[in-house]
């Protein structure tokens, strides 16, 4: 995917982000713009935020990942900075066929950042270590 579609996703989610901290609601302008520019798994992201999927953990130290409940129960550990999830869909459809930008979980990573509508959990350094390397997950 080009750079230039990847600027109009970040404008799309500071424009989302502005327009839900007025308003409470996502008109159906930005609505239709989250499924042109993320394809079919924005409305499964979407979904996922109003399950309340999404938890941001962070640490004394200042590190912070977002751990996303998908469907099939599985947690995810996304990286929203560098735009990465381990989950199958990611690897394929991102990386391998260069068709999306994210998948469903990092995508719900970044809309629940951008609606502030994360559940927050704090973990010590030594926890944020074990989640980073993949060894565990944080209790949600």
């Amino acid at each position: 995917m080009g750079s230039s579609l990847l600027s109009v996703a970040e404008q799309l989610l500071r424009d989302l982000q502005r327009t839900y901290s007025e308003t409470k609601q996502i008109p159906d302008d930005l609505l239709i713009a989250l499924r042109f520019v993320f394809g079919p798994c924005a409305l499964q992201a979407l979904d996922l935020v109003d399950q309340r999927s999404v938890t941001c953990v962070s640490s004394p130290s200042g590190r912070n990942a977002f751990q996303v409940l998908g469907g099939s129960g599985r947690l995810y550990t996304c990286f929203t900075s560098c735009h990465y999830c381990p989950c199958p869909a990611f690897s394929f459809t991102v990386l391998r066929r260069n068709e999306s930008l994210m998948c469903k979980h990092l995508l719900a990573a970044c809309l629940s950042q951008a609606m502030g509508l994360c559940q927050q959990e704090q973990v010590s350094d030594q926890q944020m270590t074990h989640i980073l390397s993949g060894q565990t997950e944080a209790s949600t």
